[in-house]
């Protein structure tokens, strides 16, 4: 990615002051105290330039590019949930894909995927150790470029090739997923949307399930007399 328009100014003036000063100082048929003092004076003034217009390009943070992920957009809700649940998870994924750098959202609760949306693959997820120790630590983990990390096929079954994932805990019984299209693309805004929402769907998650009907118990004849 191209560096800013004025850090490029201030290099490319620079550059073009020194040259001339140098350039000044050589053709100059007579050296006399006021050349040399006005060459120091243009020496610093283009160095300067130079300084400002290298330190623009490292403060200024660059967008990272984002990775071409194969899916297809979809929305994908398990069945049975009552529909205050359903409207909460549709309405929240819905914002983290928007409101976020997130490619995909996946929500799996009690070894059901709940929710599943934005770039949808063929693969199935199946959470791993690095979803267990989120759970066991009680806290989110974010791996902001999976390149760099050996655990990575834990999330090939969600979107093939993620450069970035975050891994926020429901308690727990389950993890709440988010994909991003490039590595290191979630500040510590996203981070902390993402907890706010997995603290309010953990509620309903739960309170969901204390109110979910039990399965029928079988039956056994009874044994003749």
């Amino acid at each position: 990615m191209a560096s800013p328009l004025p850090a490029r100014l201030c290099l490319v003036g620079g550059t073009v002051a020194l040259l001339l000063t140098i350039g000044n100082q050589i053709t100059a048929t007579e050296v006399d105290p006021a050349l040399q003092r006005s060459s120091v004076l243009a020496s610093l003034l283009a160095v300067s330039l130079l300084l400002i217009g290298s330190l623009w390009v490292r403060i200024v943070p660059r967008n990272p590019e984002r990775a071409d992920l194969q899916g297809e957009q979809g929305l994908e809700l398990a069945a049975g949930l009552d529909e205050p649940l359903r409207q909460e998870l549709a309405w929240g994924s819905q914002m983290l894909l928007t409101a976020t750098p997130a490619a995909v959202v996946c929500l799996h609760w009690r070894g059901r995927t709940l929710l599943h949306r934005g770039l949808i693959a063929n693969g199935t997820f199946i959470p791993g150790p690095i979803c267990a120790r989120a759970c066991e630590q009680a806290r989110a983990i974010s791996l902001v470029d999976l390149r760099l990390y050996p655990g990575r096929q834990e999330f090939e079954g969600l979107l093939p090739g993620l450069p970035a994932v975050v891994v926020q805990p429901l308690g727990k019984d389950g993890v709440l997923v988010l994909g991003g299209w490039a590595p290191r693309c979630f500040d510590r805004s996203d981070l902390l949307w993402l907890e706010g929402w997995a603290r309010k769907i953990t509620a309903g998650l739960v309170a969901f399930a204390s109110v979910e009907p039990a399965p029928p118990a079988s039956r056994e004849p009874a044994p003749s007399t």
